[in-house]
């Protein structure tokens, strides 16, 4: 089969995917929510606080949590954040902080629950996760609970906090159930590298206004971290969390680093489907398929092409674009990596020396 078909039913897929709008108040992205695997889960910083009893009363569980959550407002808009230490760090989305999708905001603000506000610095940005840690000079703060999104079902209560349309009087509480576990959040843009397998799906309202905020269990302890809505005629009720479990060891690297050295490998991929290789006689019924290969890139300079199907790296298998993402979190730039992949229906195998992210 031509690899040029591969590439043509990859764009027609791309066309037909479900759109969303990021739910911060001062930018907006599109979003694709597709199945993934459930992500593994790493050591947390700050750890997570021993088991504790379910909090019958919702009202009580939003007084515990509300000195917790906080506003942040930019130049360009408003979005939420949460205290997870002492020391003043706070986890938002990087896409309430951010300008035109890349340039950092110049001004931030973060206001507490009892009115005081700070300037707030940037700890480091992470765009692939859409995470980001704030800093503020401030003493008496009440570190959230952060919990174990591994342990989520489906069907179990959760509770979203944020500032909702920046509606005056403090922030938005809406209640509902996690609908689905592992979803694939994916910025449509195809020159956007958001990808954030391990995903939340939750019917609990969330508008624009509400990323960055915590989207906690009725034991107080964050499972998520609200960052889109998908919107249309047909959909209702669809709001998409970024898993706590994928954000702690990005946060913690965050604090520690000012960034994310993960390896980058110069790709952009497609999900390979069972109808797909079917269709088209690709000879593997799943992995990811290489719609575009950087000029350059440490893809590139392995041999790699448009239109090859990434099967395993290493010991890792790749069904989807989630194992992708999850796979290179584990290297670091310089690190090689040997690829194992299907070209015209033929398996091959390189090894990649995985680079920096530009």
């Amino acid at each position: 089969m031509r690899r040029e078909a591969v590439l043509i039913l990859a764009l027609a897929l791309s066309a037909l995917a479900i759109v969303a709008t990021a739910c911060g108040g001062g930018s907006s992205s599109t979003t694709t929510v597709t199945p993934s695997p459930t992500g593994t889960t790493a050591t947390p910083r700050p750890s997570p606080s021993p088991i504790i009893s379910v909090i019958s009363s919702t009202a009580d569980l939003v007084e515990q949590l509300r000195p917790s959550v906080v506003h942040v407002q930019t130049e360009i808009g408003v979005g939420t954040g949460f205290i997870i230490d002492e020391e003043g760090h706070i986890v938002t989305n990087n896409h309430v902080i951010t300008i035109d999708t890349v340039q950092p905001a110049n001004q931030i603000t973060v206001t507490l629950a009892d009115g005081s506000s700070y300037a707030a610095s940037i700890v480091g940005r992470d765009r692939p996760t859409d995470l980001a840690v704030l800093k503020i000079d401030a003493e008496g703060l009440t570190p959230i609970t952060l919990g174990e999104s591994s342990q989520l079902r489906a069907g179990e209560d959760v509770v979203a906090i944020g500032n909702a349309l920046n509606l005056p009087g403090g922030p938005t509480v809406t209640k509902g159930v996690v609908s689905a576990l592992g979803r694939l959040i994916e910025d449509e843009d195809p020159t956007s590298d958001i990808v954030i397998p391990d995903g939340i799906q939750t019917d609990a309202v969330i508008n624009p206004g509400n990323s960055g905020g915590p989207l906690v269990d009725m034991r107080g302890r964050v499972v998520g971290i609200t960052t889109a809505v998908i919107r249309g005629a047909n959909a209702e009720g669809i709001g998409l969390a970024i898993s706590i479990d994928l954000a702690k060891p990005i946060v913690a690297e965050l604090i520690e680093e000012g960034q994310v050295n993960r390896g980058f490998l110069g790709v952009s991929p497609t999900q390979i489907t069972p109808d797909l290789a079917e269709t088209f006689n690709l000879g593997v019924d799943h992995g990811v398929s290489l719609q575009e290969v950087t000029s350059g890139s440490p893809a590139d300079r392995a041999g790699l092409q448009p239109g090859d199907i990434i099967v395993n790296i290493d010991d890792t298998e790749i069904r989807n674009i989630g194992e992708l993402f999850q796979a290179l979190i584990k290297y670091r730039a310089g690190a090689t990596v040997e690829v194992e992949f299907y070209r015209d229906g033929n398996p091959q195998t390189t090894e990649v020396t995985l680079g920096e992210r530009p």
